[in-house]
Order: structure tokens, then sequence, then C-alpha cells
């Protein structure tokens, strides 16, 4: 397995238009919690790629979206969630959807589409990163069949990228 990085820093201008999009797409204000003199930086590893911030790893890119790590502390903190029971968990430490009939607990107001973080009911722990498939309501009521679409997961290429930084 190669561990051969490439790193590099981008520019003021780029930083201005990723912290913008990360942004809209976690629904909280990265510009304010990182301040006006953040360092973005790209880490690329075989086929991943990370983007830190003032040398935290924070996020990543698939495609056009940027997605949160599950190391990403502050939005883990503020973004909706979903406990899952014992049954679950290696289901979805494995990247599969999140299935209604695991579901114990749903913490937080969302809308179809918007980024859910899955825990497990133990410890609490973040598992997953996933996108809902229905608003809140029509989730609650949902008995059967996936409820979201699982995205990031302990144990995928990124989650392992990233873990590097902090046991490094």
């Amino acid at each position: 397995m190669s561990t051969k990085q490439r790193r590099y820093v981008l520019k003021s201008k780029e930083i201005k238009q990723i912290l913008l999009g990360a942004s809209e797409q976690f629904k909280m204000d990265l510009d304010a919690l990182f301040g006006n003199k953040a360092t973005i930086e790209i880490v690329e590893s075989d086929n991943s790629q990370i983007y830190t911030v003032n040398t935290r790893p924070i996020m990543f890119k698939i495609a056009e979206t940027f997605l949160p790590l599950l190391c990403f502390t502050e939005f883990i903190e503020a973004a909706p969630k979903v406990t899952v029971d014992m049954g679950a968990i290696p289901f979805v430490c494995k990247g599969a959807n999140v299935m209604a009939p695991g579901i114990r607990r749903v913490e937080g107001e969302f809308s179809k589409g918007d980024l859910l973080v899955v825990k497990d009911e133990k410890h609490g722990k973040p598992l997953a990163l996933g996108e809902s498939m229905f608003d809140v309501a029509t989730f609650r009521e949902t008995k059967a069949g996936p409820v979201i679409k699982t995205l990031h997961y302990v144990s995928d290429k990124y989650w392992n990228m990233a873990k590097l930084f902090t046991t490094g």
C-alpha cells in the first residue's frame, strides 16, 4: 500500500471560494470558524484527496461536492444526528446505506438531501456521514427501507487518510 503524498497550499482567492462553497454545503459559516487568514492545503495520496484548514483535516471533495470528515468536530456537533442500533453498526461501518429499522433516535431538523451524522447507540460515536433521503417528518414516519445514503464512514479511504494526521 502506497503512502506517497503530494501536498500543496492554495492561494487566498481559491481559499475564499472553497470556504464559501463548503459553507453552503455544510450549512455553517466556515469563514467565521477559521478566520479570514485560514490556510488550506490539499493533501493527495493514491486516489484520495483531503483538505486541511490550518493543518487540521476538515473535508474532502467528490465531484463538485465538499463533504466534512468525521474528525471535523465542529460540524459533527452542529449537524443533525441519527442514532443506530448495535445491529446496524457493522453494516454502516462498511459503507451500507442506513435502513429505517435500525434507527433508534433522530436529533435536529433537516430536509431531503441534507447531511446527517450517523452515530452508535452505545457510545454516541460518529460512524458515518450520509445524505437524508427524506425530510425529517417523512424520515420519522418511515419504517422500512433505506433512509440515509452513506457518503463517508469509519474505515473508508478518507477516514484512514485523515487518521494519519491525528495519530502522526
